[in-house]
């Protein structure tokens, strides 16, 4: 048996730029955002709880806030954290908000295949998780792992499993398991037998 746990990264700190003209994507923007204060003990306290005792290994996406949140993992288990830009969040593929369509996010969840710019589609997004999560399942059987990364991506990921309902609900095997409001923290234990998802837990911490 081998064990996933997806963990959503703890609370970011909003950066204002101030009064410097920073010719700046983004997505880039997005990737340095740190951890507040209150993210940072929110993450330490998760970390703590006696589920993520005697973890194999701990890998996080390239953003700052969910490295941030993955070194208490990490810590708590004497591990390093391993880091992978397959990991990261759905990318836009605007350089400003005001470019983002309102009904951008609802109209993804929608069509698997839509997409703006240079960003990326649900589709695309599920593909990237699932084959580093693949090959995971390859080199660490029955092994006790854990990801930090972000909630549309994860929430596409599950996808290839689950029935998502925006916002709604999450169903594995025709039972309800998330409401699909998503806390920072918002942990998602993954069973797998021989590389076959056989079960899926919400776990909430905060």
């Amino acid at each position: 048996m081998t064990t996933i746990y997806l963990v959503r990264h703890s609370e970011p700190f909003e950066i204002h730029r101030g009064i410097e003209d920073v010719n700046e994507s983004i997505l880039f923007s997005n990737i340095k955002t740190p951890l507040s204060v209150n993210g940072e003990k929110l993450a330490e306290k998760v970390s703590k709880n006696n589920e993520f005792d005697n973890l194999d290994v701990v890998w996080s996406s390239n953003y700052v806030r969910a490295m941030s949140t993955a070194k208490y993992f990490a810590y708590k288990n004497d591990l390093k954290v391993n880091v992978s830009d397959k990991l990261g969040e759905r990318i836009h593929g605007i350089n400003s908000w005001d470019d983002l369509p309102s009904d951008f996010e609802d109209h993804q969840f929608k069509d698997e295949n839509y997409k703006i710019g240079n960003g990326e589609s649900q589709k695309q997004v599920r593909k990237r998780l699932l084959n580093f999560i693949n090959n995971l399942l390859d080199e660490y059987q029955d092994k006790r792992i854990l990801i930090v990364g972000h909630s549309t991506a994860f929430s596409f990921l599950l996808g290839n499993w689950c029935e998502i309902n925006y916002i709604d609900y999450y169903k594995f095997n025709n039972k309800v398991f998330f409401n699909g409001k998503w806390n920072y923290c918002e942990t998602f234990k993954l069973e797998f037998d021989n590389n076959k998802l056989i079960s899926i837990q919400n776990i909430n911490y905060n």
